[in-house]
């Protein structure tokens, strides 16, 4: 049997960082965590990197910070996964994923390197709005950094994390059900994707070190998961057996009541622009630079998001 790929998962203890652990340990990789020194008194994260630990995941303490030390612990392994948070991708961690893209570069051993995105295809995003086109050219910059190194990479472009988009039934502002009224974006038919997270996980480990997957964008896009807003409340009204009042809002008005928001909602807003009213995520085939996640690996048996929302009644 050809031996597993080591893997070094950073921001191991985020949403899905800690998910793509769990699906490297469960897939038999030797899966490694950055453990940064920076940890501090943060608690939570220490925690959860103990249970990680505990799970078979080895921790490596180093900081991105730290050149030498960073490049020692990426020699360690064959494949890099970057899962800082997409939060807080702007200023500091854009500075620090580029640094890890150094790391690699030096390092020169890393078969694999996937950098933090898992959302959006940025490529196809030149015509976004601001302000959430900056975020959108941040991860290109960092696209033609990891190119330009000619580091063998695979980008993962997983739509929406169903937690933030799905059992909301697509609402800003909450992630629970809304229980009256909800808000429905223009006429509600655009085809939106929505994915488990621990599905985004194990498509992930699946591609690295799949020769298909190589220099490629994985997109995610399950078909019985590619679903309008109206669909996704009306399977929630099936779930829960109530019925909600739509209301309708156009894009203009959607716009408009987001100009007053601070900058982070202002980003929201932009994101849900163009995944609902433009349909971001569908409107376009996928063509030789890209291949699907679920063509690719048809064993895998993803979640549907009528189980995915049985949790929140």
């Amino acid at each position: 049997m050809e031996e597993k790929s080591r893997v070094l998962v950073v921001g191991g203890t985020g949403f899905i960082g800690r998910r793509i652990v769990r699906a490297s340990l469960t897939q038999g990789h030797p899966t490694f965590v950055l453990m940064r020194p920076e940890i501090g008194l943060d608690v939570d994260k220490l925690q959860m990197l103990l249970s990680l630990k505990a799970q078979g995941a080895r921790l490596l303490e180093a900081s991105l910070e730290d050149h030498a030390g960073l490049v020692a612990a990426v020699k360690q392994v064959d494949v890099v996964i970057s899962a800082m948070s997409g939060v807080h991708f702007r200023s500091q961690s854009l500075q620090l994923q580029h640094k890890l893209v150094v790391a690699v570069k030096e390092a020169g051993n890393v078969k694999r390197f996937i950098p933090s995105e898992f959302g959006t295809d940025p490529s196809r995003m030149a015509h976004a709005i601001e302000p959430g086109k900056v975020t959108f050219d941040e991860k290109m910059q960092l696209r033609r950094t990891i190119e330009e190194a000619n580091i063998p990479h695979t980008y993962i472009s997983a739509n929406c994390f169903a937690a933030y988009f799905c059992p909301n039934l697509c609402q800003l502002g909450t992630l629970l059900p809304p229980k009256e009224r909800v808000r429905v974006y223009g006429d509600g038919n655009v085809k939106v994707i929505f994915v488990d997270e621990d599905d985004v996980a194990t498509y992930t480990i699946k591609s690295i070190d799949d020769p298909r997957t190589l220099n490629k964008t994985v997109y995610l896009r399950p078909q019985d998961n590619t679903l309008t807003q109206n669909e996704v409340v009306e399977k929630w009204e099936r779930l829960s057996g109530k019925s909600l009042e739509k209301i309708n809002i156009t894009a203009d008005q959607f716009l408009a009541s987001g100009k007053d928001m601070e900058f982070a909602h202002q980003v929201g807003v932009a994101r849900f622009y163009h995944i609902f009213f433009e349909g971001c995520l569908t409107n376009f085939v996928i063509g030789e630079d890209g291949v699907e996640a679920t063509l690719l690996y048809p064993e895998v048996q993803y979640t549907r998001m009528d189980e995915y929302m049985k949790r929140y009644l």
